[in-house]
Formats: C-alpha cells, sequence, structure tokens
C-alpha cells in the first residue's frame, strides 16, 4: 500500500502542518514513485544486458525505499547534527521568502528568496525599508526574520487578486505561480501548445482529454496510440502474439485463468 509506503520512507511526517496530524499528499505518490524507480531498474537492466549480454536480472523496488529515496538531505541532517526535519506547511524551512500567501480572491506562491530577487520582491511590495536593511542582504539573516517578511508579503497580496499579483511579480522579474486546479491546467495555453492535454476517444466511443508524454524526445517523441483498453480487450491478440491458439485461449478463458 502506497500510504504505508509514504509512511516509512519518511515523507508522511513531513506533510501538513506543525502540530498537526500529517495528510496525505493529494495523489497515491508512494506507487507512483516506486513505479519510476522500477522503470529506472529496467532500462538499467536492458542496457546492462545490451552492453555485457548475458540474461536479465531482478529488479528489487520498495515502495518505502523509492520514498526514501527522495527525501533529500533528511538523514544526513540527522546524522550530523540530530536534527529532525519537521513538518513546515507551504513553507521551505531554511530559505525565506519562499511561501503560499493569500490574496483578495485566492492563493499565491511567491519564492523571493535570492539576494537581488528579495530586493526587487520588497520595492514591488514598496517595502524599500525591508529590501535596504543590511541584516535582510542575505538568506541567514532573512530566515531569522522569516514571519515578518511573511506577514509583509501577505500584508500586500491580501489587498490584490491573484492576477494582479502576478503580473506585478512577473514585471518585478520575481518568481511566482497560482496553484492550478485542473480547470487551471487545461485552460493553460502552455500545456496545450507542449502537448500536455491531448483529446482521446474510448473504446466506447466517449471523447475524453487524457495528460501528454513526459519526458519529450526531440528525435523519438512519445504518443499515445491508442485508448486505454477494458478488462479483456487485447488478451486474444496478445496471447495470439504468443502463438497461443483458439483452442487454448478459450480453455484458459474457461478455467478463468484470463479474462
Amino acid at each position: 500500500f502506497g500510504a504505508i509506503g509514504e509512511a516509512m520512507g519518511g515523507l508522511r511526517h513531513l506533510t501538513g502542518e506543525p502540530g498537526r496530524i500529517p495528510v496525505r499528499c493529494g495523489i497515491s505518490i508512494g506507487d507512483t514513485l516506486a513505479a519510476l524507480h522500477g522503470t529506472i531498474g529496467v532500462l538499467m537492466a536492458l542496457y546492462h544486458r545490451k552492453v555485457n549480454g548475458g540474461q536479465g536480472q531482478v529488479i528489487d523496488v520498495a515502495l518505502n525505499e523509492a520514498v526514501f529515496n527522495v527525501m533529500e538531505s533528511l538523514v544526513p541532517e540527522y546524522s550530523a547534527f540530530g536534527a529532525i526535519r519537521e513538518p513546515a506547511g507551504s513553507a521551505l524551512p531554511g530559505i525565506a521568502p519562499s511561501n503560499a500567501y493569500r490574496c483578495a480572491d485566492g492563493v499565491v506562491l511567491i519564492a523571493g528568496n535570492g539576494d537581488s530577487i528579495f530586493k526587487r520582491l520588497m520595492q514591488c511590495i514598496d517595502r524599500n525599508d525591508l529590501g535596504n536593511d543590511p541584516a535582510l542582504a542575505d538568506n541567514a539573516g532573512r530566515v531569522k526574520r522569516v514571519e515578518e517578511l511573511d506577514a509583509a508579503i501577505e500584508a500586500w497580496t491580501s489587498r490584490h487578486t491573484v492576477t494582479a499579483v502576478l503580473d506585478a511579480l512577473a514585471g518585478a522579474k520575481v518568481p511566482a505561480g497560482r496553484v492550478y486546479t485542473a480547470k487551471d491546467i487545461v485552460e493553460d495555453p502552455h500545456y496545450r501548445a507542449r502537448d500536455m492535454i491531448l483529446t482521446q476517444t474510448t473504446r466506447d466511443g466517449h471523447t475524453l482529454e487524457v495528460p501528454g508524454v513526459v519526458p519529450k524526445l526531440l528525435g523519438t517523441p512519445g504518443q499515445v496510440r491508442r485508448p486505454a483498453p477494458r478488462l479483456g480487450d487485447d488478451t486474444d491478440e496478445v496471447l495470439a502474439e504468443l502463438g497461443l491458439g483458439q483452442e487454448a485461449i478459450a480453455r484458459l478463458r474457461e478455467h478463468k485463468v484470463v479474462a
């Protein structure tokens, strides 16, 4: 179960707000990470066989280990300093200012943590007093006063719409973005231009939009060649490719070995 793998891999301890029960990240990320690591393992094993010859090999991927493998410096921090990383909500611990901020009609993410970016951000929100403060010239000084900085930024964002905030920050060259919903994604022309929203016809005849292919290879780009099958749709075709005749397939189906 992906949820248990996420917990044992260290992820669930970090998801959520400080002092509250850990929350799910919103998707079954543990299963996805295990699948990605399995795919990497398959590609490595195939390459090894191609270069060195020989037979295939077992690829061992555990859910919790796949999650643990993306947990950054979680263990080195504990090993070197005895520090146990704790949940931090929407903030980026040790980096300031970088957080989610309320607007008049939603939420924006702002990454104003680079030294020059911070100055431009403070100028944009009309807080040059903070931007020119020598104590805030580097990240170490800003981390000490992160609550003050977050409050100053949200005092500005809360008076404006998400669109107005993003327009102003784009003009100031400060990295920022809205929190996308599914509706936002499918309506974003950038997703369309990158072929990340594809229109498919299901085997039942329904029209459905689905995600595109990642990564995009320049020479051999991937594509969605056929709609997803229903259970058993391709059984006969696959078994026939393996050399089974219709009688053998019928017997397997009769004994409920295949669908």
